[in-house]
């Protein structure tokens, strides 16, 4: 009996040893901006200052007269993203380890402690509005609705039941750029709305090509994404809509010069020139990527282009 106790027990450290072992070792550091989300952070950071930038180039000030402003509306959207998405790893932990992209997260591997987590999420969202009070109503009040739409309307309610979470979650990532603009000019200029109209149409098809590659996962973890629960044919007629949406809303940017929005025109036709060969090519999750891959040069470019633009 002893002697099959110790086999038993020796299994079990086996078994044990074996899991911690496919745990890749990262340091606190790692762990923390894998928390956060910190691509998501930094994506989002570009667009909200180009609102800010935008803003303070139309009403004729100085930048580095409103370093501080800036600061205040950079740092503290920082934070309110890094927050969300904290939580967001919180309330998914039950489920992330069933896909392949978020399995070594260290709310699943155990690294992250889910009362620390909670804790720091509150304390970054909360932190990060005051920074935000600090310059105007206006802007705490569009950041707290985009940690309304993402923490509650995305996260805790749409994510996990409805086929349209990905457009609830556009809401939210569309809105950084007004958070910037409104630090400057509490009453939002039409380019402003603009900002938000592009990455809100710019979003379904982005996570719509992200879901398609990683159909299965969200399959085994339950999310209702489009591809999932009406497939990969209404997945591609859907991103193509999209894009279509989109190509016309550049044309508003006239204020900042025929240049930029050729520029702004031949990226959505490139775009939408790609996703139409989708339905020629056999190997769906190949086409997948390669229009994941262009919506990340097109939000970066256009938004980058914006500053420079104004810059000549």
């Amino acid at each position: 009996m002893s002697e099959t106790r110790g086999m038993s027990e020796a299994v079990l450290k086996d078994s044990k040893d074996t899991l911690q072992s496919d745990i890749p070792k990262t340091t606190a550091w790692k762990d923390f901006l894998a928390l956060i989300k910190v691509g998501i952070v930094n994506s989002n950071i570009i667009t909200a200052f180009t609102g800010v930038w935008l803003a303070i180039h139309f009403a004729g000030l100085s930048f580095f007269s409103n370093l501080d402003v800036v600061f205040y509306t950079l740092a503290g959207s920082a934070l309110i993203m890094a927050g969300s998405c904290s939580f967001n790893n919180y309330y998914d932990r039950d489920i992330d380890h069933l896909m392949e992209r978020t399995k070594n997260r260290p709310t699943v591997t155990g690294k992250a402690q889910p009362s620390r987590v909670l804790f720091l999420s509150f304390g970054l969202i909360i932190t990060g509005l005051i920074l935000l009070a600090l310059t105007n109503m206006t802007t705490l009040l569009i950041g707290a609705f985009g940690v309304f739409a993402y923490v509650v309307l995305y996260t805790m309610i749409f994510k996990r039941r409805f086929v349209s979470n990905t457009i609830i979650g556009s809401i939210s990532g569309a809105v950084p750029p007004l958070i910037g603009w409104a630090a400057i000019d509490p009453n939002l200029d039409v380019i402003a709305w603009v900002l938000f109209a592009i990455m809100f149409l710019w979003q379904p098809p982005h996570f719509y090509a992200l879901a398609m590659r990683r159909v299965e996962e969200y399959r085994a973890a339950g999310v209702p994404m489009l591809p999932v629960v009406k497939g990969f044919k209404r997945a591609k007629k859907s991103i193509i809509v999209w894009i279509i949406a989109l190509m016309f809303i550049p044309f508003f940017l006239t204020p900042l010069g025929t240049p930029l929005v050729v520029l702004a025109a031949l990226l959505s036709t490139g775009w939408l020139i790609l996703g139409l060969k989708g339905y020629k090519k056999k190997d769906d999750i190949k086409w997948a990527t390669s229009m994941f891959v262009y919506s990340l040069n097109y939000m970066t470019i256009l938004f980058v282009a914006m500053v420079i633009v104004t810059l000549i």
